[in-house]
């Protein structure tokens, strides 16, 4: 990255680098000396910006619980001034029936759990994992403004909620005076554009940060994938749980046959697939911020690549128009209650 890139945190008065490095894939798709150097290269680069949470790596169980965060937490001394530091919570965090969601009680546990394994007193940007239906929320913004003013957190945000959790979360918490919801990770990419349809229009209006994740679909986009054979050992598509919901999520006829046309664009704009998708996210003027992760260190080089690619407009036109048909696909996620 050139230069040290920043955005306005929502109305929170924050400059914060203008690009998160997501870190899922630390400590199983990339071992920890990898997962080192990356962040090193990522520091340099002005990618201060760390995403995280207790549930990563992506995949792992239980028994993994917080084993990214423990990663972290042997990287950061001497670099967490450096550093912007987000978690999240939602996920189990033990084998109690408690130790789950949204409630007070796990909340607060979870935060001292991620405190403790990040080896730091305060986290910058706290986010809730999922929408927790059997919570009222008026208690999740409850246990956050404990947290705020405990100074255990500094911002709260929200990740997965759908266009209606998040403008509930908003008004119920500013009718009680409650912690205000800063930022919203959404997913979205050329081949999943439903956030264009309701939640970024509310995050705009609300003034709420968007932070676009899977940019890239779980790597679908980068056009290394074969639909005509399994998805590859080691690969997003494979690491448990979460590789089924990805392959239902995007190995699809559909989402290949656009990731054809996309290369066809890209390659004879002079660029790479994975450089153009990760651009469309950078260039929306409704993101504030995109979350890129990588298990590798040279594949940061598409994110630098992507923050200079210039484009004719007829190009971005056209990769408007092939991916059309991708914006009816809002969030479809089902939250585990047990």
């Amino acid at each position: 990255m050139t230069g040290p890139a920043t955005v306005l945190l929502g109305d929170t008065g924050v400059r914060a680098p203008r690009v998160v490095l997501g870190t899922a894939t630390f400590g199983a798709q990339c071992d920890e000396a990898t997962s080192r150097d990356i962040l090193d290269r990522a520091l340099e680069r002005g990618m201060s910006w760390l995403d995280t949470a207790t549930s990563y790596p992506l995949g792992s169980g239980a028994d993994a619980v917080g084993a990214t965060e423990e990663l972290l937490g042997r990287w950061l001394p001497g670099r967490r001034d450096q550093v912007f530091l987000a978690t999240k919570v939602y996920n189990r965090t033990g084998p109690a029936p408690w130790q789950l969601g949204l409630s007070r009680k796990h909340l607060l546990a979870a935060v001292d759990g991620s405190l403790a394994r990040l080896g730091t007193d305060h986290i910058d940007l706290l986010q809730l994992h999922r929408y927790d239906r059997s919570t009222p929320i008026e208690e999740t913004l409850a246990a956050l403004d404990t947290l705020v003013r405990a100074g255990k957190v500094r911002y709260v945000g929200c990740c997965n909620f759908l266009a209606y959790q998040l403008a509930r979360a908003l008004t119920l918490g500013e009718l009680a005076g409650l912690p205000r919801l800063r930022t919203a990770q959404l997913r979205y990419s050329l081949v999943r554009r439903g956030a264009e349809i309701e939640a970024f229009r509310l995050c705009r209006e609300q003034r709420v940060a968007v932070l676009a994740f899977n940019l890239l679909a779980g790597g679908v986009l980068t056009g290394r994938y074969d639909r005509n054979r399994p998805p590859p050992a080691g690969s997003r598509f494979a690491v448990g749980a979460a590789g089924r919901r990805y392959t239902e999520r995007y190995w699809t006829d559909a989402t290949f046959a656009t990731v054809d046309a996309l290369s066809t664009v890209a390659a004879r704009a002079g660029s790479t697939l994975a450089v153009l998708a990760t651009a469309w996210g950078l260039r929306h003027p409704d993101v504030t911020a995109p979350i890129v992760g990588v298990s590798r260190v040279d594949q940061l080089d598409a994110v630098t690549d992507a923050l200079e690619l210039e484009l004719p407009d007829d190009v971005w036109t056209e990769v408007d128009r092939l991916t059309a048909g991708h914006r009816h696909q809002v969030e479809d996620i089902e939250f585990e209650s047990s």
